[in-house]
């Protein structure tokens, strides 16, 4: 637990995450206020309070002698699937409305130094994605690309297809292969404002690494997606 924040705040964070990830078959029934308290080494008075934010969020109904119930309407995560083609990862990244929040040169990232080691600064693109039907923030992105890529980018069609598509079938850029790692992390100040998600609370960080046919870096995507909406699959073909 952080001693910076209020314990029944981080208990109904985490709790929270386990509902919206929930397994198909798992019980709507959770475990009683003694039993979660237990669990998560707290007072029974601190997971009262816990379980009463989550079901002020309507994640959860509280019944007297009967129990404490998951809402049959609390959403399970949907899937970040990794797919083994180039046609994949654009058609997953497609059918979100995207605002382009800015963009423009700035010196390599010491964390990216590694991908560029030719470039003195790259161009980095924040884009917001949001859910077609609700309108609902659902992940933000940065990409890292190229100078004498980026001078070949019209911001415009940023707004309309995934950055995949409009390096390979816009710029031309003859993509080899695109590396991905999926890792855990806390929303950041930057991230929980632009998800509107509560500090600290889970979210799935996605980086690409996408390659040309020479075999240098032209972009590098870092994606954070809500965990409360994604989670992560991969599907491995067996030919």
């Amino acid at each position: 637990m952080n001693r910076k924040l209020p314990l029944w705040y981080q208990v109904s964070q985490s709790l929270r995450a386990s509902i919206l990830g929930r397994p198909q078959d798992a019980s709507a029934r959770l475990p009683t206020e003694e039993q979660l308290a237990a669990h998560y080494g707290v007072s029974v008075l601190t997971m009262r309070q816990a379980l009463k934010e989550l079901e002020a969020e309507g994640l959860i109904s509280r019944h007297r002698r009967r129990g404490t119930f998951i809402e049959p309407r609390a959403r399970r995560v949907s899937p970040v699937r990794l797919l083994g083609s180039v046609d994949a990862i654009v058609a997953q990244q497609s059918g979100e409305a995207t605002t382009v929040l800015g963009h423009g040169p700035r010196a390599v990232p010491g964390d990216l130094a590694e991908f560029f080691p030719d470039c003195a600064e790259v161009t980095c693109y924040r884009r917001l994605r949001r859910d077609g039907q609700s309108d609902e923030p659902t992940n933000w992105a940065e990409n890292a690309v190229r100078p004498d890529i980026a001078a070949r980018i019209d911001v415009a069609d940023l707004e309309r297809w995934p950055m995949t598509k409009v390096l390979r079938d816009v710029v031309g850029v003859r993509i080899s292969r695109i590396t991905d790692t999926v890792e855990a992390r806390l929303a950041d100040p930057v991230t929980a404002e632009l998800l509107q998600v509560p500090l600290l609370s889970p979210i799935l960080h996605y980086t690409g690494v996408t390659y040309d046919e020479e075999g240098r870096v032209v972009d590098v995507a870092r994606i954070r997606y809500r965990g409360d909406r994604f989670s992560f699959s991969v599907t491995v073909e067996a030919h």
